[in-house]
């Protein structure tokens, strides 16, 4: 008997259809064996945490992130695997934070949702709730085969933070184009081993600070100068800036003299790329080359998603601005791959 922890925040997978209104609402996820009786066939256990009230996924912010944290630090010795029902829509985000804030993780953490209520007769829900089940409790020798955040959606398996969602019309929503998928679900789910994480010997630790003074700059051509301004004046302490091909930007020497005064006040800059696949690589253009020399940070191929949480997580657990831009550019919970 495996003994799996469900935490339900809310999103499209805990629907129905109310049959006098025929609208979807959400039903009490505790009744989770009533709305899907196939369960009670498995070897399960299930725990059921709803929050209340569920979230929409467009409402997420770092309390509830906090909140997740907690509820998985305290059941963490009791259960085998943990899953998490959240709305696609965010689900990245959630994704990549827990991962920075669960450090040394040596059990599941399965993030999954559905593109149609679990009412519905075509719904994809019951397919991903299943696999992601099955995940969440595998082992091997005794062990949990995935020991990280992982997203389930599809019959494929992503790591947490190294994905983003793509697609609001298909039940294939999620890619991660920089890293290989962890396993695909098919017959028998196959498991890529030489990319799961494996943090065998390491301690479990808990993070519970977040500090999300974090602006976006994304640039484009024509961006004013009074746009720039604002962003980078703004009340953060790091600024995600989003440029073009593998990390260039326009060379006007009063852009680049805007850059490096917020710098010198003491915010970092972290460049990454608004393209999906590839990695940021300062210098190797001319475009770029600037950056590099004024102290402008590479993000390398971080997605927007974890560059915005993983820079909250570290400003939340350092206060050295220095530090915070050494960290950004390694690899924590394996989020990037160095180019240099």
């Amino acid at each position: 008997m495996y003994n799996i922890f469900i935490i339900y925040t809310g999103g499209t997978i805990g629907m129905v259809k109310d049959s006098e209104t025929g609208t979807f609402i959400p039903f009490d996820f505790k009744l989770i064996e009533k709305n899907l009786p196939d369960l009670s066939r498995l070897n399960y256990k299930l725990t059921v945490h709803s929050f209340d009230p569920i979230i929409d996924s467009s409402n997420m912010r770092p309390s509830i992130w906090l909140e997740m944290a907690k509820i998985i630090k305290d059941n963490y010795e009791l259960y085998d695997g943990f899953v998490i029902l959240h709305g696609s829509d965010t689900m990245a985000y959630s994704a990549s934070m827990l991962s920075f804030l669960l450090e040394g993780l040596q059990k599941p953490v399965i993030f999954s949702g559905s593109q149609l209520p679990i009412g519905e007769i075509r719904t994809d829900a019951r397919e991903n709730l299943m696999t992601a089940l099955e995940i969440a409790s595998a082992k091997k020798d005794g062990k949990s085969i995935i020991q990280e955040v992982c997203i389930l959606f599809d019959n494929k398996l992503f790591r947490g933070n190294r994905s983003f969602k793509y697609n609001s019309d298909k039940f294939e929503a999620f890619r991660s184009p920089n890293y290989p998928v962890l396993a695909e679900a098919g017959i028998h789910i196959r498991y890529n081993d030489e990319v799961l994480a494996n943090n065998e010997g390491k301690d479990f630790i808990c993070h519970y600070h977040i500090d999300n003074r974090v602006g976006v700059l994304k640039l484009f051509p024509g961006i004013s100068v009074e746009t720039i301004k604002a962003v980078l004046n703004s009340d953060v302490r790091s600024i995600v800036m989003e440029t073009f091909g593998s990390g260039n930007t326009m060379t006007d020497s009063w852009f680049l003299e805007l850059l490096e005064g917020a710098i010198k006040s003491g915010k970092n800059i972290l460049d990454i790329s608004q393209c999906k696949v590839g990695s940021v690589e300062l210098g190797r253009y001319e475009t770029s080359q600037g950056l590099q020399c004024i102290g402008v940070l590479n993000g390398y191929d971080m997605t927007f998603e974890t560059a915005v949480t993983k820079l909250m997580y570290l400003q939340g657990e350092i206060e050295s601005q220095e530090e915070v831009a050494h960290w950004i550019q390694q690899s924590l919970r394996g989020e990037l791959t160095k180019n240099d």
